[in-house]
């Protein structure tokens, strides 16, 4: 534009480093207000958001037009001195000096998503634009800190990153949820999950992780369900139930802080109620299937639940929503019955009819976040649990084989990424967790 840029580069996220220095930073044009002669340019980077102050009489005439003439996301180089402001959201502004624009959106065709209040339909079809807003901005760099720190809580324990196949010849969890691909001249599925693989790479390696992309093919349009989605799943070689919760509830617990610790503000963005994060840590609540389900018949008989939960059900989203709800942390429900589980999960030997698992549901009614089992152990129980699910057995040849060559005791568990992120966010629907939600009636964009 006017003057050259020398001043060093910045991000916003990190201008409380120069404060008295000139900088510049490179985005976009979130908002202007204007008030006589000032000028009070919002620009943002993807790391944040900070407000810039240009008086009319303070910087040549065709800075003051070049920012008074732009519009929202604009494209834009800036530079100023960075001054400590209590009042300022991040605690800094501007002073502009100099303004580079590299692309003016035109006003004949303005950016779609403004200010103003919009339908859900209208920012999912626009999704590739609503991700700039601020909240938008800020759920998605809760959603990178989350994945980090689960991998940085599995990397320091010793846990090893090992990756499941995305194409699988069978099911999982259930013939009912699979979406078909043609693979050459066979059938293939999209996985619904890593765990019967790194079964195999636990057997090899001890501890294991796997993060990657996951298919459900439910046709569900609760605020809980995507039909893609990402799970991170820890596999461990001679692992209990209990051991098994009390990893689960230090992930939880190692993640909750990290958001705390880090994206603190970005939670604050989202209006999320921090206080409520603050209470998070192991150990956390365990109570038995039969206890939950006591519980939620104590609920039909106060009027809270309409419909009178019976034993040997699984839980709905209104059972897991009324029981989170009873807990300030999260609850962590075991020994379902074998009959609504797995059929790779281990019974009790205590009572053969349920199943060595647990489910860790979020407090504040957010339900399901880690669902986990340990593994039969046995080949012929095994066998004889994939004839009565009905499973191709010659698909299954080689998991039975980690049974039938020094099969250990082992389990594992599967975090989605997307409830966690809803529950820790405090988002109402999982389709705000992802930068491109997948659901029962949305492809696009």
């Amino acid at each position: 534009m006017v003057l050259s840029m020398t001043s060093p580069v910045t991000t916003i996220s990190e201008i409380g480093k120069h404060e008295g220095q000139t900088v510049t930073i490179r985005g976009w044009l979130y908002n202007l207000r204007e008030s006589g002669k000032l000028l009070f340019p919002i620009f943002r980077d993807g790391s944040g958001t900070i407000q810039g102050v240009v008086p009319k009489n303070a910087v040549p005439p065709e800075v003051f037009d070049a920012v008074k003439g732009l519009t929202q996301e604009s494209s834009v180089i800036v530079e100023g001195k960075v001054r400590a402001d209590k009042r300022a959201p991040g605690g800094y502004e501007l002073d502009v000096s100099n303004v580079q624009v590299l692309q003016r959106v035109s006003e004949d065709d303005p950016f779609p998503i403004s200010l103003k209040e919009h339908g859900v339909d209208f920012l999912m079809d626009n999704r590739h634009l609503w991700i700039r807003t601020p909240r938008q901005a800020a759920i998605l760099r809760t959603r990178a800190e989350i994945i980090k720190a689960a991998r940085d809580f599995f990397d320091d324990r010793g846990f090893v990153l090992t990756d499941a196949p995305i194409l699988t010849p069978a099911a999982c969890e259930g013939t009912s949820t699979l979406f078909p691909v043609d693979y050459f001249d066979e059938q293939a599925y999209l996985t619904q999950s890593g765990q019967l693989y790194i079964e195999a790479t636990a057997m090899a390696l001890g501890k294991v992780y796997s993060f990657g992309p996951t298919f459900r093919a439910e046709k569900s349009k609760t605020r809980r369900h995507l039909t893609e989605f990402w799970m991170v799943e820890p596999e461990v070689a001679y692992a209990t139930l209990d051991d098994l919760m009390d990893l689960a509830e230090n992930l939880i617990s190692f993640l909750v802080n990290r958001c705390l610790e880090k994206r603190r503000a970005d939670l604050q963005t989202m209006g999320r109620d921090v206080s409520k994060l603050e209470k998070i840590e192991a150990p956390f609540p365990r109570i038995t299937y039969d206890e939950a389900v006591k519980m939620l018949q104590e609920g039909h008989a106060k009027g809270a639940l309409e419909t009178k939960f019976e034993w040997g059900g699984d839980l709905g989203s209104p059972d897991e929503t009324y029981l989170s709800a009873q807990f300030e942390k999260p609850v962590m429900i075991h020994r379902y019955p074998a009959q609504v589980k797995a059929f790779y999960m281990e019974p009790d030997p205590q009572r053969a009819e349920l199943a060595l698992c647990v489910d860790v549901l979020a407090p504040e009614g957010y339900g399901e976040i880690i669902g986990g089992s340990q593994r039969i152990g046995s080949y012929d129980l095994l066998l004889k649990r994939i004839r009565e699910h009905g499973l191709p057995e010659e698909s299954f040849k080689w998991y039975l084989d980690l049974r039938k060559y020094g099969g250990v005791p082992h389990g594992g568990f599967g975090m989605g990424i997307e409830r966690a992120v809803a529950w820790i966010c405090g988002l109402e629907h999982v389709r705000e967790t992802i930068p491109f939600a997948r659901t029962l009636h949305r492809l696009y964009p």
